[in-house]
């Protein structure tokens, strides 16, 4: 029998609850695999740090997505959101499950349609859709959602010389009780400048309106505001089946649904406290099927959530580098995974789990990325287990916009793997080298040398 690790004593401060036998215990279940997949067989296959995706989560999630939407409402079609993660693994999964592509970006676009996505099975968001990218959507038959009057003008000036006419959707804000409000994209509901653009598109032959589109904010942690804004907009399709005899084909309620992370400062934990899919449709089609469409009219409903769908499915998988006393004698561990991989902890106070298994016994621990900048804090302060150098960790739910926000700074971007249905491990996006920097980089004939 092998003599036991020593585990000095600690004291530790208990601030609420009763506490057992042995105190007032903190349990950190580990995660030693994902999907049956040895956690530590991946890390020494492809390297630490690691994101790891899972598709049987990604398609499971998608599935109750849909469900809980469908079966409330005849007619519904999820986009996903190309911002929330455009790996084009990922990407393709969610087109497999039956997902149109949501993009806000010219370069997004062309990356939907090089994914083979039908161009009239892309929906084209964002304040800035240049020229050429217009020409293309228009050409491709794109749903176009309209920003802004400059933008309702460019189309108008382009359709002139084109032989399709743009499918065009707008793009509407509003007061749906939220502070602050989400005003900047779109046009407003209660000011009228709404019902301006869309009186000027009916007003104009070249154009073909079929659609209308809200995205009330992002991480919405209550349903009441899609009570709100479902019935804002199926008063604005019905003023337009009453005023022109004009019947839109959909109404697109954008996204926003929280995932399970916990916002900074949450009191409760996201995973007790986030709407479940079906309380977000229960608000959304409630107030649609009140209204008064004519049920030979009534408009498929489009979802754009993309957070809500990925990010259980992911996670960062890496190894603790150091541990450390700060000033005020506060523990400190070192990761080998920074801000510049996990954006989402400027926003969630992220759920890290030791990579094996270890003491129960824990510690205030301040948890830092290995950048050489103050601002590199997974962490704050959490009861963590009292891991070694070289021990793994595994952060969960991190599969949305750490994969498009992320840096290459001071450290260079890891593999990306996916587990496939059959536990098949797959690189789907391969680590960077010098090399993949140096390849863009010229230096000119008088700087060679040195």
């Amino acid at each position: 029998m092998g003599k036991k690790p020593f585990e000095r004593p600690v004291i530790t401060k208990i601030n609420a609850g009763m506490p057992a036998k042995f105190g007032l215990q903190i349990r950190h279940d580990p995660i030693t695999d994902i999907d049956g997949v040895p956690l530590q067989s991946l890390m020494d296959q492809y390297g630490s740090p690691l994101f790891v995706y899972s598709e049987k989560t990604i398609r499971q999630t998608y599935i109750e997505a849909y469900r809980a939407f469908s079966s409330r409402y005849p007619n519904v079609l999820l986009a996903w959101s190309y911002k929330t993660n455009y790996i084009n693994a990922i990407c393709n999964i969610f087109h497999q499950e039956g997902a149109w592509a949501e993009v806000v970006s010219g370069f997004e676009y062309r990356k939907a349609l090089k994914n083979g996505v039908n161009g009239g099975h892309i929906i084209f968001n964002g304040p800035y859709k240049s020229t050429d990218d217009l020409i293309l959507a228009i050409n491709n038959e794109s749903l176009i959602h309209i920003d802004h009057f400059d933008e309702l003008y460019d189309i108008i000036e382009i359709s002139k010389s084109m032989e399709k006419k743009p499918k065009v959707a707008v793009r509407v804000n509003m007061d749906i009780g939220i502070y602050p409000a989400w005003d900047r994209f779109g046009f407003n509901y209660e000011n009228g400048e709404a019902w301006d653009a869309l009186n000027r598109i009916m007003h104009y032959e070249n154009l073909e309106l079929v659609g209308l589109h809200t995205h009330i904010g992002t991480y919405i942690m209550s349903t009441a505001p899609y009570k709100v804004a479902s019935k804002k907009m199926a008063d604005l399709a019905i003023g337009l089946a009453r005023k022109f005899n004009h019947h839109i084909q959909y109404i697109d309620m954008g996204g926003g649904f929280a995932s399970k992370n916990t916002l900074k400062g949450g009191y409760y934990p996201g995973s007790d406290t986030t709407p479940s899919f079906d309380d977000y449709a229960e608000a959304i089609i409630s107030e649609l099927m009140k209204a008064e469409f004519a049920p030979d009219h009534l408009p498929m409903l489009i979802l754009e959530t993309g957070r809500a769908l990925i990010d259980d499915a992911g996670y960062l998988a890496g190894t603790v580098i150091a541990n450390k006393r700060l000033a005020d004698g506060q523990r400190a561990s070192i990761l080998d995974a920074g801000v510049n991989l996990l954006f989402t902890s400027f926003w969630y106070d992220h759920d890290i789990r030791p990579g094996k298994d270890v003491s129960d016994q824990t510690e205030e621990t301040a948890i830092f990325g290995p950048l050489c900048m103050n601002i590199d804090v997974i962490r704050k302060s959490t009861a963590f287990p009292l891991l070694k150098k070289g021990d793994p960790f595994v952060i969960k739910r991190v599969g949305a916009y750490n994969n498009t926000q992320w840096l290459q700074f001071i450290t260079m971007r890891p593999n990306v793997v996916l587990i496939d249905l059959k536990g098949k491990v797959h690189i789907i996006r391969e680590k960077e080298t010098l090399e993949t920097l140096n390849q863009h980089e010229y230096t000119p004939d008088h700087l060679q040398v040195i």
